[in-house]
């Protein structure tokens, strides 16, 4: 019979990087891949496609419990989700296959050097704006997909990407959260099913502790970052983002600096 003590124990610290970086990303439409597939890959030693399905296989149930509290507190524009779930999943399951065949992260500290100066960009209108000046996104099919084939490919992320610029194109902070949240569920799940096919399912298995205590925190804190996003001010939902995809992109770029 197993230490059911020592396995709390063992799930503990990814119980409470799985709530951390969910509390996050529901609040704010990033960063729970950034944090946990860098967590996966820096520390723990996982092939970039490893941790990548990992992380994504995790997200199945995380984004699931994200998206449905998002739409019990009113933060979806259906219309803006049915614009970038398909080409997220074209987009998904192309960087899907790629990774599983080549390394494509030499593309990241790209990536993350033009995510930190969109964070910029967002921390100075955030700043300047007085008043919200809410624009429907008009730019959604191409970023759909480059969003989908970065995360899969692990050279940015749904979130950063996709919610960054559509917050740039004048989206409601809000609804971009909410509705970027949800449609991550058919993404992820469309990404998942790509790494089976072309892996085995058998790399999930590997890690299955890591995965649970993942999944763990992060629905526990679902609907908590749901309830972020439907009460905190226009303004304030800006300021945070643009500081959190500074930080997360920066970061990013200062760890692959020799290959500039």
């Amino acid at each position: 019979m197993p230490d059911l003590t020592q396995l709390f124990f063992d799930l503990l610290p990814f119980i409470a990087i799985g709530f951390t970086a969910q509390m996050i990303d529901g609040a704010l439409g990033m960063a729970f891949g950034v944090i946990t597939q860098t967590m996966l890959v820096s520390v723990m030693g996982l092939p970039p496609a490893v941790a990548s399905a990992s992380v994504h296989g995790v997200e199945m149930f995380t984004t699931a419990a994200s998206g449905t509290s998002h739409i019990a507190h009113k933060n979806i524009d259906w219309a803006l989700f049915k614009r970038l779930a398909p080409f997220g999943i074209i987009g998904g399951v192309a960087g899907a296959t790629v990774l599983s065949n080549i390394d494509a992260s030499v593309a990241r500290p790209f990536v993350m050097l033009y995510l930190t100066g969109i964070g910029i960009y967002l921390l100075v209108k955030a700043i300047r704006q007085l008043e919200p000046h809410v624009s429907d996104p008009k730019y959604t099919a191409p970023l759909a997909v480059t969003g989908g084939f970065l995360d899969a490919a692990g050279g940015g992320g749904w979130g950063p990407v996709v919610t960054s610029n559509l917050l740039v194109q004048g989206g409601d902070p809000r609804k971009v959260i909410g509705t970027v949240n949800t449609t991550e569920f058919l993404v992820t799940t469309s990404i998942t099913i790509a790494f089976v096919v072309s892996l085995g399912s058998e790399i999930f298995s590997q890690y299955a502790n890591i995965a649970a205590g993942l999944i763990i925190g992060g629905v526990i804190a679902a609907p908590f970052g749901a309830r972020i996003a439907a009460k905190v001010p226009f303004r304030t939902l800006l300021l945070a983002v643009s500081l959190v995809l500074i930080v997360t992109s920066a970061y990013n770029v200062y760890k692959a600096w020799p290959i500039f």
